[in-house]
């Protein structure tokens, strides 16, 4: 492919079928166009940038050497794909990214056929490239599949598991390990490159597997101590010792951001018919913008900024976020309490433990991307005596589910769920959403689950779960800033099982778990102009249910709707339940239930995602008109 002088590359280059015309020495000007393109992207949308950034030369080599879509390329979270939706025919779209009908944030298989996986939660690439890999080999297609995994991924077991099973596809399973915290690889230049390139190579391959044949028809004890002293001199030339034994063979170090030394190590490791291969590539989150180079954490995810100054544009003013609030009191809990501990699984910015840490840096524990372990930890500490407050995304603690219900809940152990990240996370979308913690969770025998209706409640929330010791205890909220209403300066003890009244009525009745109490004010406002008395109480807890309250209210007004920002099977299904077995359904009671729909919702501002989903206001009033075949209905329907 020619263009004119004056013609960006990157302008030439729409799939990576046009990537592959050019020639290699075009291919650093290609990436320093793409960052220039990715970072006014980002500028103008906000979304990850220093994770992508880093990946800027991989993406280009990995796409130029690979025969992609036919080779499969599998990037494992997601934060770092944004060059390759780029090279990926998206570019006209990326300014719509994490937007409302716009590209997806993360790998997503609709999207495009450059995305064989979607990738939300860590550690997933090496497990499904290796099912890619294996279906080719029992199919006898052509085609490799590369995953591209992070150093902090490789922190979850389910990495290992995956390379501990990966022999089997030979060849056909590539593995970059995306080393982009200097925390594995010694300092990357000329001789490592030199090394990286010679290990690869078809000769070193070649010479290395007669060498195994000959060594084989040796002694037993000769030919394991041969073995032994390759797997040293390697080990301690290159650090591979480690992925040698669990049957992959090690490239590697490589500077990720040298494509003159990316490039032939990948064409080698293509040709190559030794396998698994897997290839550590070291890069630098932020690579190539200052700004993100300077403070990485800073720059993983941005608002708008400018391109120039690296200035993010500020945050609008108004409350503190939930997150905050729920730092600030954990820490007045532990500064009363020196049994109480707290666990992340390696989000302690995004779960406030930050913060924490800073004030009891011996009661925080950061565990790495290991949800799994982060529950039983907290377990054995509960066990011993401790306060431990596991606090974990709603999402992410469906990784750890089988955890919780072995080792918590079954041992009746007082460790203390904080969930983070409750219902709808806007441009997230459905990866991130916390669309099921209630439901997964108060299914369980032991359990008690309670949902913050804003950081007041919030605050009160934390204080009941420091003090419960009778068995494990969650509370879940919303990400985002809180409603503004004054927070206690005495926390109190909630009775576990008892909700609120927040206003009294007469005809319908919401029962509202979490932050919809604010649409459900606001529809009872709107019903009583319409000539119907509206109570609306805040239940609290979904488990136990404070069945006196449902069934005076159930029995005192003519329907009771339940509103939940979670999916089915959560406050609505238990309600119902209760409705049965105490034949409250005989007496022509109505009841409607108000949930998440049963779908996975993408990416949108998160007022919207809810007006979507049917949980805002309006969506309340035309539940109660509906259930009460009352007059207005018409025109309600009429205006929806």
């Amino acid at each position: 492919m020619t263009s004119r002088p004056d013609t960006p590359l990157l302008d030439t280059v729409d799939t990576p079928k046009q990537l592959r015309r050019l020639k290699s020495e075009q291919l650093r000007q290609l990436s320093d166009e793409l960052r220039a393109e990715m970072i006014d992207a980002v500028s103008q949308t906000g979304g990850h940038l220093g994770a992508g950034l880093g990946v800027v030369e991989l993406s280009v080599a990995l796409h130029y050497v690979f025969n992609t879509p036919d080779d499969r390329l599998i990037w494992d979270v997601g934060h770092q794909a944004y060059p390759h939706k780029i090279l990926t025919g998206r570019r006209d779209r990326m300014r719509t990214i994490r937007q409302g009908n716009g590209v997806s944030g993360f790998t997503k298989r609709s999207e495009s056929e450059y995305d064989p996986f979607g990738a939300g939660h860590s550690s997933t690439s090496i497990s499904s490239a290796l099912g890619f890999a294996i279906a080719n080999k029992l199919n006898n297609q052509p085609g490799k599949a590369i995953a591209v995994i992070g150093d902090g991924a490789m922190s979850a077991g389910m990495a290992y598991e995956a390379m501990n099973n990966a022999e089997q596809a030979g060849n056909r399973l590539v593995v970059i390990l995306n080393d982009n915290d200097m925390s594995i690889a010694p300092p990357v230049g000329g001789l490592s490159a030199y090394l990286a390139r010679a290990v690869s190579s078809s000769e070193y391959l070649g010479l290395r597997n007669l060498a195994k044949k000959v060594a084989k028809k040796l002694h037993k004890r000769v030919h394991a101590a041969a073995e032994k002293a390759e797997e040293y001199a390697r080990g301690m030339a290159t650090g591979g010792t480690l992925f040698e034994e669990l049957g992959f063979y090690y490239v590697g170090p490589i500077d990720g951001h040298n494509l003159d030394h990316l490039i032939p190590v990948l064409e080698n490791v293509r040709d190559s018919e030794q396998g698994p291969i897997l290839v550590h590539v070291v890069t630098k989150k932020g690579h190539g913008y200052a700004p993100a180079e300077a403070s990485a954490d800073k720059y993983h995810g941005v608002t708008k900024f400018d391109v120039v100054s690296g200035e993010m544009a500020p945050k609008k003013k108004g409350p503190p976020s939930y997150t905050g609030v729920f730092a600030d009191a954990l820490i007045a809990e532990a500064t009363r309490d020196p049994k109480i501990c707290a666990i992340t699984a390696a989000m302690p910015s995004g779960t406030g433990l930050d913060k924490f840490g800073r004030a009891f840096p011996d009661r925080t524990f950061d565990v790495g991307i290991a949800e799994q372990h982060a529950v039983t930890f907290a377990a054995g500490l509960a066990a011993q005596g401790m306060r431990p407050f596991a606090t974990i995304y709603s999402t992410f603690l469906q990784r750890a589910y089988d955890q919780v219900v072995h080792d918590v809940c079954i041992q009746n152990l007082p460790v203390r769920f904080a969930i983070d990240r409750a219902g709808l996370v806007g441009a997230d979308g459905s990866t991130h959403a916390g669309s099921f913690d209630v439901t997964y969770l108060s299914t369980l025998p032991n359990m008690v689950v309670m949902a913050a209706a804003d950081e007041a409640e919030l605050v009160n929330m934390t204080h009941t779960a420091a003090l419960y010791d009778k068995g494990p205890i969650a509370f879940r909220y919303p990400r985002g800033n809180g409603t503004g209403v004054d927070l206690p300066e005495t926390p109190q003890q909630l009775e576990i099982g008892k909700g609120r009244v927040v206003r009294e009525g007469r005809q319908v009745a919401i029962l509202s778990l979490g932050t919809r109490l604010g649409e459900a004010l606001t529809a009872a406002d709107e019903l009583e102009t319409k000539g119907l008395s509206t109570t609306v109480a805040d239940l609290r807890f979904v488990k136990p249910l404070d069945e006196a309250l449902i069934r005076k209210l159930a029995t005192t007004h003519d329907v009771v709707i339940t509103i939940e920002e979670g999916a089915i099977g959560g406050l609505g299904a238990h309600v119902l339940t209760l409705a049965s077995d105490t034949g409250l359904l005989d007496t022509g009671l109505r009841i409607r239930t108000m949930r998440l729909p049963d779908v996975f919702q993408d990416h949108d501002d998160p007022a919207k995602q809810y007006a979507q989903a049917g949980l805002d206001a309006d969506a309340i009033v035309r539940t109660a008109l509906t259930a009460l075949r009352h007059n207005s209905v018409q025109v309600e329907n009429a205006r929806a």
